[in-house]
This record gives structure tokens, sequence and C-alpha cells, in this order.
């Protein structure tokens, strides 16, 4: 199994693209993440899971920051407009490349203002709905939609983001016309999922767990039951089931199947790669073969 740190587009660390050869020990400073969601999400609930492992790592304190706004620009934009010199670093998500397409114009340029660091996280998607929604499965679900169009919702995180993508990708393969509800963040968007506000929630598994598990949302489907290790979702039916003939997309977690025996590559041409990725990965899975593109290794 490999994860591909230069990708860092599911769920990662990327800082503002170096403009020179950084020869001082680093990090001389605090270190500041920026998180471009508000609270709640699951980029922020990964990012703070993350904090404590990667402040023990650096020997240096992780200060998180939100800086939310246009489903992600504002914080993204942020840092790549802040000093190069790795004190201000950005995780993101899929909208750090969608983006770019979904808008005419953003800040950045997402290939070549920041230097990816490491891949954190992957995480599968599911579907569920608010106790009052009359559907106890996905199959229900879409006929339910398609005998009221237009009268489901469910809530976005912008435009572009995770939940979005998701829900467009639901409607298309089940022919489903559920509207999206934009909000500013994954967080916000679960909220109004838990209200009522919304009836249907596409979303991550970290921010929405609890309130599964509480009875406050009704999980009805997991596009994929890999290495989540919990039972809990592997009692979820996949989603892919009742959407003929595609299916929907299903997600690995590489890092958390038991027995699997786990390599990363590690880009070493910046400082944070080596101080940061490394020691983070050896933290969380000790048995790791951790391996750098210096080390002959084709990425």
């Amino acid at each position: 199994m490999r994860i591909n740190v230069a990708a860092a587009l599911a769920l990662g660390f990327v800082a503002a693209t170096p403009a020179f050869a950084q020869t001082a020990k680093y990090p001389e400073r605090p270190v500041r993440v920026i998180i471009p969601f508000p609270p709640g999400g699951t980029v922020d609930v990964v990012a703070r899971l993350v904090g404590p492992i990667a402040t023990q790592s650096i020997g240096q304190q992780i200060i998180m920051e939100n800086r939310v706004g246009a489903s992600g620009i504002i914080g993204t934009g942020f840092v790549a407009q802040s000093k190069p010199d790795g004190d201000t670093l950005l995780i993101n998500t899929t909208p750090l490349a969608t983006n770019t397409l979904m808008f005419s114009k953003v800040p950045y340029d997402a290939l070549t203002d920041f230097a990816p660091i490491s891949l954190l996280a992957s995480t599968p998607s599911f579907v569920s709905v608010h106790p009052s929604v009359p559907a106890r499965n996905v199959k229900e679900l879409i006929a339910l939609a398609k005998a009221r169009p237009g009268t489901l919702n469910y809530g976005g995180a912008g435009t572009g983001t995770n939940p979005h993508i998701a829900g467009e990708l639901f409607n298309f393969l089940a022919k489903t016309e559920i509207a999206v509800v934009q909000y500013k963040g994954g967080g916000p968007a679960l909220t109004a999922a838990v209200s009522g506000e919304v009836g249907v929630a596409f979303s991550g598994l970290a921010g929405a767990t609890g309130f599964v598990k509480a009875g406050r949302l009704r999980a009805l489907g997991v596009t994929s039951q890999s290495g989540q290790g919990s039972t809990f979702w592997l009692e979820m039916p996949l989603l892919a089931a009742p959407i003929p003939p595609q299916g929907a997309p299903a997600a690995s977690h590489p890092g958390t199947v038991a027995g699997a025996t786990l390599r990363f590559l590690i880009v070493d041409d910046h400082p944070v790669n080596l101080l940061l990725a490394k020691s983070m990965v050896l933290k969380l899975w000790p048995s790791a073969t951790v391996q750098t593109l210096g080390e002959g290794v084709q990425a």
C-alpha cells in the first residue's frame, strides 16, 4: 500500500512554495496551520487530531487557525500569500484543486503556489438523513426523491466542496433532484442536517459519527467499508448497491487496515517533509516503511 504525498488532495498539509533554500534549523518558531473551513467538519476534525502529534514530532507548538469563506478560497489564498518559510501551513482537501475549475478567478495557483508535504487521511463518504425523513435505506431515499422531485434538499459546504460533489454525483447516478443548500463549511452543513433544516447529508465519518450513534442522524449507506477500524461502519450497506449501473466511488483508508504492509513515500526536497511527515507517520504507524525519493523510489 502506498501513499504518495505529492498528491496531497484527499486531506493533507501543504505549504507556500519555498523561494529560497532553508538552512536554519526548522522550525525555530511555532507553526501555524490554516484550516480554510469552519469547526466541526472533516478537515477541522482531522487537523485537530493530528495537531498534538505534530507538536510532539517537531518540538514546536502547532497553532490551528480557522480562516473560512468562499469554499476554502480565503484561507487557501492567505497561505499562498504568506512568507514561504514553512511557518504557515495549509490543511485542505478536494477544493484545493476544484476551486480553480469552479471559479473564474482564485488568488492562488494550486500547482505552483504550494509545496505538498503529506497526505494525512483518506475517508469514505456516507449519506444520512434527518430522522424525520421517511427513508430507511438508500433505495427508499431514491424512491422518495423521485416521487417528490425538488422537495428534498441536502447541505453543501460551499461550491465544489466534498459534500457538494458527493451530492451531485448521487443525483447524477441515481437520477434524482435533491437540491443543494450551501453553507460555509462541512460543520454548518452537518448542523443543518441534525437540526432538520435540510433532510439529507453527504459527509465524511469524522464529524458525523457521534450524531449517527446518538440517533440524531440516520445513516443509510457508506461508499466503502474497507479500513474503518470500527464494526459500526461495517454494518452500513455499501452505497453503490442500489445505484446501478455505474455505482458510487469508493475510497480506501491507507494506514488503517489491520495487518496491511504500509509503505509511505516522502518527497525529500522540502525541509518540512522529513521533520513533520516522516516523524508523524512513524508515531501513527510504527511498523510502516518510510522512504524518500532520494532513496531511489520512483514517484
